[in-house]
């Protein structure tokens, strides 16, 4: 119901597709030999292992190290199978295994009860770990790690023929392990036997024709033209690059590349945020926009100038919203995706964005001074000239971004940062990664969250966490009517959007005045739910104010909630709440109109959770106000830290 004609019709061809290839397979070995062409591989340059920091370099060694030893985390739980001898099909979270065999089309992949988490499968076929261990290859010359890549690919390789199991399901999949095999052909250039694992093996051939042959037959469409779409189109372009060993090779590039400069712009606010406005997922876009285009610098084939452009503002908006630890806001859905990984994973990937935008745009004075090193931005800029700022370089951290609809209230002096949100319910018809989350704060002090949002915990495999992580009660803002302020039709999918709006913003920039914001939204039929945040600097206190307009005079029944953060100790005595976490203490004097509970790991209601990692969930602390309010009733919560860490 919410797609357009244009989709309904592209998605019924792709299902008769489908349904002519399980009837007539395609023959890949005979498709990758009848269109093989002498062309042989186009790498990109990479500097001398001297060239990466000593203690990035002995940080990815000894994670490489721990995965020739069987260990490897995905999503915060170890896989049990990722030796010598892997199981690509295995959930690690359940331990139940998706069909190998059967074909593709026809796995119920959202099944969690049948297949096991879907998330969790596909995740190692990503093959990080595999561009972790050639890293580390490249790093020391230690043939072991080539060794185990080789082994890994042979076998992943011989198990997943063409349509056959659970991951020729999804493109993004497919996207991220073509861009994986390239950089794993680039870092083992010096090992003997790589021609003859990748350009000379027919397995590998095979592989490479079969994977861009789906890409080039089922693009994501219309409402799911997201970060999906651009996943593919980077792995389909960086792929044509470094391997351009078929007759389709130009094609494929070429199109892949009229897809990264529409899309790239499409999927971006001019103020450089994504318009999906899920925190994690600027960053993955940003990582797959940097790695096509720095590919196709190397192979000749360079990237339209306007994906140069939103790269630049892309990383300018990272810049901008990082805290004072180098951490991102926590807005939208987090699935924790990586476009490459050749780093430690527990490295912040968020400072290796502004290490790789500083090497390619230079380092304004604004930005946030760099404090860690890290691999991937010294391999990916390689040979890329600094390329002009097209914005003006002496210029400041942006605290406001109108199209995203955030504002930011820095406070310097006491290391404080707040995120407030009046922007669009997420990005096109379905708004897939959005939570109701209008009108809510997120609020740090030092980098500790104080004010937190909760986070996302999982996507398919538990129906009732995934409405509680995206409602808005999962969030700190108000519920009126006892239900969510957008209304959901799946775990993908909003059927009503609330609609905000900014009404006054004053002092953002300005640190030696107060700052203060003011928006509303009206998700809720004859209501106006109007919110304003007051940071008063001096005096170490914002202030949030959320009055009822336009209810006429019929009592609405309302929730207020404040998540506290996974650190902070709360002792709740009426309508005051004493805080304290590591280096510091505050109050959170709420309103008296209403009564006031706290919730601890609360699995009934659900309350009280906080998500530090996708398929990962812990007791926090949230207080949920109660009552009844008539239009024009305003509640006044005012939270207060002390300027003097360590001091009351």
């Amino acid at each position: 119901m919410r797609m357009e004609p244009s989709e309904l019709v592209g998605r019924v061809q792709d299902q008769l597709l489908r349904l002519q290839w399980r009837l007539t397979p395609p023959d890949i070995s005979r498709l990758a030999q009848q269109h093989a062409q002498p062309n042989r591989v186009r790498l990109k340059a990479m500097p001398a292992p001297s060239a990466v920091p000593a203690e990035a370099a002995d940080s990815l060694r000894q994670c490489a190290d721990r995965i020739l030893a069987g260990q490897w985390t995905i999503f915060g739980a170890q896989h049990p199978a990722l030796g010598e001898d892997p199981d690509w099909f295995v959930d690690a979270h359940s331990g139940l295994r998706a069909p190998s065999s059967d074909y593709t089309f026809a796995i119920a992949y959202r099944d969690a009860a049948r297949c096991g988490d879907i998330k969790f499968i596909w995740e190692p076929s990503r093959f990080h770990h595999l561009t972790v261990l050639a890293a580390a290859y490249f790093l020391t010359g230690d043939e072991r790690y080539a060794t185990r890549v080789a082994g890994h690919l042979r076998s992943w390789w011989q198990q997943n023929p063409f349509l056959h199991g659970p991951h020729w399901i999804s493109g993004i999949e497919i996207g991220l392990r073509l861009i994986a095999m390239v950089w794993i052909r680039q870092l083992l250039a010096a090992w003997p036997e790589v021609s003859d694992l990748f350009e000379d093996n027919a397995a590998f051939v095979d592989q490479l024709y079969a994977h861009q042959l789906w890409l080039s037959r089922f693009p994501s469409r219309g409402s799911s033209a997201n970060n999906h779409l651009i996943a593919e189109a980077a792995g389909q372009f960086v792929a044509s690059c470094a391997f351009p060993m078929f007759r389709q090779s130009a094609r494929w590039r070429t199109a892949a590349a009229e897809t990264l400069a529409r899309e790239a712009v499409a999927q971006t606010f001019p103020c450089g945020m994504n318009r999906e406005l899920a925190s994690d997922y600027h960053g993955f876009v940003l990582e797959l926009l940097l790695i096509a285009a720095v590919q196709g610098d190397a192979a000749g084939c360079a990237l339209a100038p306007s994906v140069w452009q939103v790269i630049e503002r892309m990383t300018d908006a990272v810049a901008s919203v990082l805290d004072e630890a180098g951490h991102p806001p926590r807005q939208g859905d987090s699935d924790e995706g990586i476009g490459l990984l050749i780093d430690d994973p527990d490295s912040n990937r968020w400072r290796s964005l502004l290490a790789t935008g500083a090497r390619l745009f230079g380092r304004p004075a604004w930005w946030p001074a760099q404090t860690s090193s890290d691999v991937r931005s010294v391999l990916l800029a390689h040979d890329v000239p600094c390329r002009q700022r097209e914005s003006n370089a002496a210029g400041r951290a942006r605290r406001l971004f109108p199209e995203a609809g955030q504002a930011y209230l820095v406070c310097s002096l006491s290391a404080f940062w707040a995120r407030c949100d009046h922007g669009p319910h997420g990005f096109g018809r379905i708004a897939a990664h959005a939570h109701a989350d209008a009108l809510s704060i997120e609020c740090r002090i030092a980098g500790v969250e104080i004010l937190a949002d909760p986070g996302t915990y999982c996507y398919h495999s538990e129906p009732r966490w995934r409405d509680y992580f995206r409602s808005t009660l999962g969030h700190n803002t108000l519920q009126a009517f006892g239900h969510d302020q957008s209304s959901s039709g799946g775990p993908f999918l909003w059927t009503q959007h609330a609609r905000s709006r900014l009404l006054a913003v004053e002092g953002l920039d300005d640190e030696a005045a107060d700052a203060s914001w003011m928006a509303e939204h009206a998700g809720y039929p004859n209501l106006v739910h109007r919110r304003s945040a007051r940071l008063l600097r001096n005096d170490t206190k914002l202030v949030v104010t959320d009055t009822l307009l336009d209810s006429g005079d019929v009592p609405v029944p309302v929730k207020l909630c404040w998540h506290l953060g996974p650190d902070v100790a709360c002792e709740l005595v009426g309508d005051r709440a004493r805080l304290a976490w590591p280096g510091g203490r505050g109050e959170l004097a709420l309103p008296s109109q209403l009564t006031w509970q706290g919730h601890h790991g609360d699995e009934a209601l659900p309350a009280g959770w906080y998500s530090p990692s996708f398929g990962h969930k812990r007791p926090s602390t949230t207080l949920i106000g109660s009552g009844v309010l008539r239009a024009g009733a305003s509640l006044v919560t005012e939270l207060i830290w002390s300027s003097a860490l360590g001091e009351p």
